[in-house]
């Protein structure tokens, strides 16, 4: 699949990135080489495999799963974000 300048505009304003123009021609490149590597994954039949099949006997091995609560956390992760409000993340519509 190629990625066009349409779609790579779009990526960045859903993603809140901006992309260099000396940037754009290896980004899309490199977008459409992971893409076309994922189609390959069409051709695999599965049609014979349980959704739940799994390579580990038993089961995937589960961990105790504990609660803690840092306060600064959130702030720590907003703290990266282009825009945020009351401990949310600020993203374009995307539904029109």
């Amino acid at each position: 699949m190629y990625i066009d300048d349409a779609v790579l505009e779009k990526l960045e304003k859903l993603s809140h990135l901006s992309i260099d123009n000396d940037k754009r021609d290896e980004i899309r490149q490199q977008l459409s080489s992971i893409l076309d590597y994922i189609e390959n994954l069409n051709e695999l039949n599965t049609d014979m495999l349980d959704a739940r099949f799994s390579t580990l006997e038993g089961g995937t091995p589960l961990r105790e799963d504990i609660p803690t609560q840092k306060q600064t956390v959130t702030q720590e992760i907003l703290s990266h974000a282009p825009q945020a409000k009351d401990d949310f993340f600020i993203v374009p519509a995307i539904i029109e």
